[in-house]
Formats: C-alpha cells, sequence, structure tokens
C-alpha cells in the first residue's frame, strides 16, 4: 500500500470519526428536552414556480404553523418534560432551490444513503448560517397545486441530521393537514417510528391512539405516526388536523420522552 493511500484512508476515518462524533453529540442534546428545540420551516415552490404556488407561500406566516407548538405542547404535559413547551417553530427565507429528489419508497439502503448525504450538503450549502444545529431542526417544505385527486411524492425526516422534506398542498382548505405531516416528519427527526403497515393500517397496539379502549373501535384520535383513526377491523379515516392525534407511549419512548421500563 502506498504512502498516498495510507493518507487518504487516515484522512477519511478521521472524517468518519468527526461525523460521528457530532451526530451523537447533536442526538444526546436534541431528545434531552431540558429547552425547547428550534424548528426552521423553509417554503420552497415544488411546481416549477408555480405563480399560485409563489402566492400562497408567500402569504404563510408563523401562525399557520402555531398548532404543530400547541401539539407538541399540550402533548408533552403528560410525560412531565423538564421544558414546558418541546418546540418553537420560526419561519426562514424562502428557497428558490430544489432539494435532491428523494428516493422511491422501497429503494435499496444504499440509494437512501446516498440520498441523506446529498441532502446534508445541500442543506448546509443552501442554509449556511453560525447557529448551533444541536437542538435546531430544519423543516423544508414543498409546496404543489392543490388538486383533487393529485398524490404527492412521500415526506422523508431524518433521525440522523435534524432535517426533514416536506411535500405539502398549496392550499388553505389543507393546512391542517399539511401539520400533520410536519409534525409527523419533525418526530421522526428526532426518533420516532412509523407505527403503521405497508397497507397503511394502523399498528397494534403502538399505532392505536387508545389501544386499551373497549370495545376497541371506533378509536377517536390518531397515533401521530399513524396519521389515520382506524374505524374497524379494515376501515380507516385521515385526522383532520392535530387536535385528531395523540402521542402515544412507544412514540415517546422513542423520542426520550419517557422512560423505558426496566
Amino acid at each position: 500500500m502506498t504512502l498516498f493511500k495510507i493518507i487518504r484512508i487516515l484522512i477519511l476515518l478521521a472524517v468518519f470519526v468527526v461525523v460521528a462524533f457530532y451526530a451523537k453529540n447533536q442526538k444526546l442534546k436534541s431528545r434531552s428536552w431540558t429547552e425547547p428545540l428550534s424548528v426552521v420551516i423553509y417554503r420552497i415552490n415544488g411546481d416549477n414556480n408555480s405563480p399560485a404556488v409563489n402566492e400562497y407561500i408567500n402569504e404563510l406566516d408563523a401562525g399557520v404553523f402555531e398548532p404543530v407548538d400547541r401539539f407538541m405542547r399540550q402533548q408533552s404535559e403528560k410525560y412531565k418534560l423538564i421544558t414546558r413547551q418541546p418546540t418553537q417553530i420560526q419561519m426562514g427565507p424562502v428557497l428558490t432551490v430544489q432539494p435532491p429528489e428523494a428516493p422511491l419508497p422501497g429503494s435499496g439502503y444504499a440509494s437512501i444513503i446516498w440520498w441523506g448525504l446529498k441532502f446534508r450538503y445541500w442543506t448546509y450549502k443552501n442554509t449556511p448560517d453560525s447557529d448551533s444545529d444541536m437542538r435546531r431542526i430544519r423543516v423544508f417544505v414543498l409546496y404543489h397545486t392543490a388538486v383533487e385527486g393529485r398524490s404527492l411524492q412521500h415526506s422523508l425526516g431524518l433521525d440522523k441530521g435534524l432535517a426533514a422534506v416536506i411535500h405539502a398542498f398549496a392550499s388553505i382548505d389543507q393546512d391542517q393537514q399539511n401539520n400533520i405531516v410536519i409534525a409527523h416528519e419533525l418526530l421522526h427527526t428526532v426518533g420516532a417510528t412509523d407505527k403503521y403497515a405497508a397497507d397503511n393500517r394502523a399498528l397494534f397496539p403502538t399505532g392505536y391512539a387508545d389501544p386499551e379502549q373497549s370495545p376497541l373501535y371506533p378509536q377517536t384520535k390518531a397515533e401521530i405516526m399513524v396519521g389515520r383513526i382506524p374505524l374497524s377491523e379494515t376501515g380507516m379515516r385521515m385526522a383532520a388536523s392535530l387536535d385528531e392525534c395523540v402521542i402515544g407511549e412507544q412514540t415517546a419512548r422513542e423520542i426520550n420522552w419517557l422512560q423505558e421500563e426496566k
């Protein structure tokens, strides 16, 4: 092995150690819940610079996203966190650069890792500043024209890097459901996992808001990491707003709101 190769390997190992240490430190601090996490919303026109979408996103203010902060605050009360306000949403600037296209559901692990690296670099390049990222979540919301029957690309929240990409409809009528998606992906960034099966049905018991309810159906709330309310063994409906959602005990454990039982 040549000296050049040895030096290159040592440099790569050093970078890996630094990144791993930073990620570990970020995870510990962001999930300590000793103070609020800063959640910065970056709006992006995801519809080829559509004038209607531009008009919508330019009129958005932090008040539209206040239900997310309220949901986090109300849900945290039963888990007795040190901080009474887990998140504080603020508006970032409108961005004109699109993030790298995310891999399709079912893509290989290598594709997901590669996209994650590209996305982290894109985040660093397009939202540079001197603030610490130890307790800050960057949420990039790509808005699309609301068309009946239209489906959007899957949203993603990274549990390493404190960043999320949200696909949402540019419509006042969709604001409340957009907030459900934002809260869902936000929780992914701090360790929460999905609690639904491949057919989108809630997993029992972790995906049920009240798994001990008798009779079990119909449920009246949705576990936030499902977003759907089970009405029967096969029937369900989307939650209309965060008022119809809860953070269940398993999700609370995953995000360090509730300690594992020993």
